[in-house]
């Protein structure tokens, strides 16, 4: 079992590390986007930096890379490889796997070992995970995201709020209904504060009203 679960976090940390903006900026434009805007490698920067196009084309693979960090973290760490009590209530060890393969992929996004460790703030990683988890939570918190951010031209606010309503719907889901594993709300809880802390200088911008705009 350590050397499963060794090898779940490896291999989500190593997939998460991919930094897709950088590579589709030195590729497509030439550029090397640490040194353009807000200078990490996420599909926002890349997004304000070369077009819109380049910026969502890199959404979809970060996205996809963390969503198999997920997968294969349940591939790796089965159904029936038993499951651990905690306080009356049972959690099987592949559900931890999953939550260690997303810690680690959301890690390897914002601290990259191929770029320097220079990466991104964590949203579209996450958004990958929970598609992997629990793909209704991916939806919802997209469409808030989406609704958000093309409203307000701000992705840094959609992206709080987005990243917000996929935990507020997997809450009930997990202590009315059941439905879920319990570590997936403690999962989000951690990440979440861990995109807002990302975000802290964008969030001190737009109480200014000085925040970077979408186009």
């Amino acid at each position: 079992m350590i050397g499963e679960f060794a090898a779940v976090v490896i291999i989500a940390y190593l997939l998460g590390s991919i930094p897709f903006g950088l590579i589709i900026g030195k590729l497509k434009e030439g550029i090397d986007i640490r040194e353009q805007g807000s200078g990490k490698t996420g599909a926002t920067n890349l997004m304000r930096v070369a077009g819109t196009k380049l910026g969502v084309f890199t959404i979809v693979l970060d996205v996809a890379k963390a969503a198999v960090a997920v997968i294969l973290a349940a591939v790796i760490v089965g159904r029936d490889s038993g499951f651990l009590t905690i306080g009356g209530v049972s959690v099987y060890w592949q559900h931890i796997a999953q939550v260690a393969a997303g810690f680690a992929a959301v890690a390897g996004h914002n601290w990259p070992v191929f770029a320097k460790f220079r990466g991104g703030k964590g949203v579209t990683a996450y958004f990958g995970t929970v598609f992997a988890i629990f793909p209704p939570a991916g939806i919802f918190g997209a469409e808030v995201l989406a609704i958000a951010a093309l409203r307000s031209r701000h992705m840094s606010l959609g992206s709080i709020l987005g990243a917000l309503a996929t935990w507020f719907l997997m809450l009930p889901l997990i202590f009315v209904y059941n439905l879920l594993s319990p570590v997936y709300v403690i999962y989000g809880f951690v990440v979440i504060a861990l995109i807002v802390y990302q975000h802290r200088d964008n969030i001190r911008r737009l109480r200014q009203g000085t925040e970077r705009r979408l186009w």
